[in-house]
């Protein structure tokens, strides 16, 4: 359990075993940053030993030494906020640089952070980037459980109102974000689409979200063929979750549609081995609408939200789908199933299209969809197509959370490659942009609805260490965008 207070003391005298000290690069040097109130003969020392010990000031790197008698704490974390322009650290230098700090400081029960803090902006960069570094996913190791650890970021305006709800915010997004994690994290011999369901009815009890669950037998009556058909090699039999947000206040409608595979061995066009090593992660998309919508509940958002969890597990077995099939999705599209790996995009319509009966002002999407989303931007950078007024404004609000998203076309030429000569469409398409027609493909299901997909393929798993707030495995992508739109939604 990790808790977060604000400080307005001197950090040189809280009662904790670390502080935290920001370091940054000026003209090439190592320069310490003092903005929020270390005492100068702190300062000087701190700023004598940088060269000796080899400090740079870079991202990511963090350096302990001893704190001194002059300091309560045992031991001073230097951490690196990168080249610094101005008089101004950015945001999401300040998010990477508490992340890294108590990410080293791992087994610390008590870190203060003295990092720029002097707007509620600085405030809510380095109070989530303090609580997202915190994560650790010990569910399969109970002997590593986790203290209580207290986490105190020191400003002048720790008694302000501005500053508290910087701070509620930092906390609310930061449970939100980590809770994200947890799902992908899980293994999949666990959390399957029943499972997934109850954690989302259990996640939801004593708030203001209601849910809905239709199983396997409803989703039949329903018309829902893309979540039958790609769930029925497994098992364990699909779902479809409906979350309800609605405040009395809300001027506004927006839906919320997650991919929710909870396992893709590809089906029957079945992956290579090392390709479904991680392949628990895409049910991504779904996890991060389940907690985006609750904490858009628990901030008080005034935004009507319904989410969709479209949750299956694509398994090969005599009774899966077969490549040449022809499905009908809900409201009567009927698809040519050629490859049953390309499945993502099935289950996400049957939701996409219940979602457009409601009537929503926009509804975006979230999946975790292809690998071509990879092969463009990178496992960095997420991609957002749709609608160009819905895509500009998710890049705004992707913009104000600092997370890496790029907007890419959807060309009018390669819809021709979704034509199947005996259904409605084809499930795949041409193999270059396949990212693309992936997203042409959906936006065959919302009309005339404002629609925006967004491709997390990349961004949701992490495979390589551990960087900055960002652990190794499930990283928690797209929640905080998500939640900056509905803000948005909200403001305007």
């Amino acid at each position: 359990m990790t808790d977060l207070t604000l400080s307005a003391a001197d950090p040189t005298s809280l009662d904790v075993d670390a502080l935290v000290v920001a370091v940054g690069q000026r003209e090439g040097k190592p320069s310490l940053l003092v903005d929020a109130g270390l005492p100068p003969e702190v300062a000087e020392r701190l700023a004598r030993v940088l060269g000796p010990l080899g400090v740079r000031g870079t991202a990511d790197e963090v350096t302990r030494i001893p704190a001194g008698d002059d300091v309560v704490a045992s031991v001073i974390a230097l951490t690196g906020v990168g080249v610094i322009r101005s008089d101004r650290v950015g945001l999401e230098s300040l998010r990477r640089a508490a992340g890294a700090a108590v990410r080293a400081l791992d087994s610390t029960a008590r870190t203060a952070l003295l990092l720029p803090a002097r707007s509620a902006g600085e405030i809510a960069a380095v109070a989530e980037g303090a609580l997202l570094g915190a994560y650790r996913y010990r569910r399969y190791r109970p002997a590593d459980a986790e203290g209580p650890r207290l986490l105190v970021v020191t400003t002048e305006l720790a008694d302000s109102a501005e500053a508290e709800a910087a701070a509620r915010r930092a906390r609310v997004l930061a449970a939100a974000v980590n809770a994200t994690r947890d799902l992908v994290n899980a293994s999949p011999r666990d959390l399957y689409p029943e499972t997934f369901a109850e954690i989302a009815v259990a996640a939801a009890a004593d708030t203001s979200v209601s849910v809905t669950t239709l199983d396997e037998g409803a989703l039949t009556d329903g018309g829902y063929g893309g979540l039958i058909g790609v769930g029925q090699g497994s098992s364990r039999p699909p779902r479809l979750v409906r979350l309800s947000y609605s405040p009395a206040s809300a001027t506004s409608h927006v839906a919320l549609v997650g991919k929710g595979i909870t396992f893709d061995s590809g089906g029957l066009s079945i992956k290579p081995a090392k390709s479904m090593e991680t392949m628990k992660c895409d049910m991504a998309g779904a996890a991060a609408v389940l907690h985006a919508v609750l904490a858009a509940a628990a901030l008080e958002v005034p935004v009507r939200v319904t989410g969709w969890l479209a949750l299956a597990e694509n398994m090969p077995s005599g009774t899966a789908q077969r490549p040449s099939d022809v499905i009908t999705i809900r409201g009567g599209t009927t698809v040519e199933v050629l490859n049953t790996d390309a499945e993502g995009r099935l289950v996400l319509a049957d939701a996409l299209v219940a979602a457009c009966e409601e009537e929503p002002d926009a509804v975006v999407d979230i999946a975790t969809l292809t690998g071509a989303q990879m092969v463009a931007l990178g496992n960095q950078v997420a991609a957002v197509m749709g609608n160009d007024h819905l895509r500009s404004e998710i890049l705004a609000a992707a913009g104000a959370a600092d997370e890496a998203f790029w907007p890419m076309p959807l060309p009018e030429e390669l819809k021709a490659s979704l034509k199947s000569g005996v259904a409605d469409l084809a499930n795949m398409g041409d193999r270059y942009g396949g990212m693309l027609v992936a997203g042409l493909f959906l936006q065959h299901f919302v009309g005339r609805t404002p629609w925006a997909h967004l491709d997390i393929a990349g961004p949701a798993f992490n495979e390589s260490g551990a960087r900055g707030y960002t652990p190794k495995g499930g990283t928690g992508a797209g929640v905080r965008t998500l939640l900056a739109f509905l803000e948005s939604r909200a403001a305007g």
